[in-house]
């Protein structure tokens, strides 16, 4: 297998000069700025997973994640608010064909949402009556519609598998039906836009709930049967890697600078060169190591190659926060202070990587 190469390749010159041009003011902003969402709209980034009978660009899962770490590679929230709502409008394959084709077939259709079962739908004669609050709805505030799971009720008792565990479903809702919270005010991704939303007594029928399974898929496509958690794990270590490497390239030149100004001793710059190429050689095994395991599961989808999958991004995310850390301090008061890019890198990275998702190694 030929070496991965670096994120930069993976996107064009001029979508990454309007990505990085325009992220200290979306982050002031606190959402994606105009001239980002017009780039969006154009390429339809939204829409990269949803079915080509939608208008989608049903992007294979090599391809999108080669995508995803360029586009974060170019700038962190730019590319988690890519990757979560593409990810959300990869539901599209498993939603009703009828409401379906009404829903997603808009030019600036964007879906956020949140896969945390905070809500409840109780069963009425027409569908259910939702209620609930959800956390951490990426890209919330250019969402057309939203994602919200929910614990299933007959009247006050909750619906239950065979298990015995909640029943729970995922719902899809228009934006007019959502109440929106400023409620996301973290150190990192403050271009996402992560706010919560609620929603409060709103009757949906039937067809506004769906199942994400393999089985239950309503497009016929090798997308919609790749498993949902291989999917997510690739998909978070991907911008994790993008932002990760974006980092390392700035403290690379920070680092030079310092040396061009006499600020080391000659044993300590032959240190940080040797630290520096180890780094780059370890990230970019762990990297070739993820598109091995990710391109083989696309190919021949089994439970290894599935585990592989798992355990590469993993460890990708992983070395992303440990290597980012470790150069840190040689990066100087810039590495500190909020108004620079690199801080602003840090931060993204430090947020993004507390996704649940990719805590633990294993």
């Amino acid at each position: 297998m030929q070496p991965v190469s670096h994120p930069s390749a993976f996107i064009e010159k001029d979508w990454q000069s309007t990505i990085r041009d325009t992220a200290a003011e979306a982050e002031q902003l606190g959402m994606l700025h105009r001239d980002q969402l017009a780039l969006v709209y154009r390429q339809k980034w939204f829409k990269a997973l949803m079915p080509a009978e939608y208008g989608g660009l049903q992007l294979s899962l090599p391809h999108l994640v080669r995508l995803q770490e360029g586009l974060s590679w170019a700038d962190g929230s730019f590319g988690w608010v890519f990757t979560l709502c593409c990810g959300a409008g990869w539901f599209a394959g498993f939603i009703d064909k009828v409401i379906g084709e009404s829903i997603f077939n808009g030019d600036d259709t964007c879906l956020a949402g949140s896969g945390a079962a905070t809500g409840e739908a109780v069963c009425t004669p027409g569908g259910y009556l939702i209620n609930g609050q959800w956390n951490y709805a990426s890209g919330a505030h250019h969402a057309t519609h939203f994602t919200a799971n929910c614990v299933i009720k007959n009247d006050d008792e909750v619906v239950t598998n065979e298990d015995g565990t909640p029943l729970i479903f995922p719902f899809i809702v228009d934006q007019k039906d959502v109440e929106l919270l400023s409620t996301w005010k973290y150190i990192g991704m403050v271009a996402t836009g992560s706010h919560s939303f609620k929603i409060e007594k709103l009757q949906v029928s039937k067809d506004r709930c769906f199942k994400i399974a393999p089985g239950f898929a309503t497009i016929e496509s090798r997308l919609y049967q790749y498993p949902f958690l291989q999917l997510a794990e690739a998909t978070l270590a991907a911008n994790i890697a993008g932002m990760a490497i974006h980092f390392i390239d700035m403290a690379e030149t920070i680092i030079e600078q310092r040396v061009a100004l006499n600020k080391y001793t000659s044993l300590q710059e032959t240190l940080l060169q040797d630290k520096l190429m180890g780094i780059k050689a370890d990230l970019a095994t762990s990297r070739d190591a993820f598109y091995e395991a990710v391109d083989e599961s696309w190919l021949n989808e089994d439970e290894k190659s599935l585990l592989q999958v798992s355990k590469a991004s993993r460890r990708l995310a992983r070395q992303a926060r440990i290597y980012v850390d470790d150069l840190y301090p040689y990066c100087g008061l810039q590495a500190a202070s909020p108004d620079t890019e690199i801080n602003r890198v840090w931060r993204d990275l430090h947020t993004a990587s507390q996704h649940s998702l990719l805590t633990f190694e294993s």
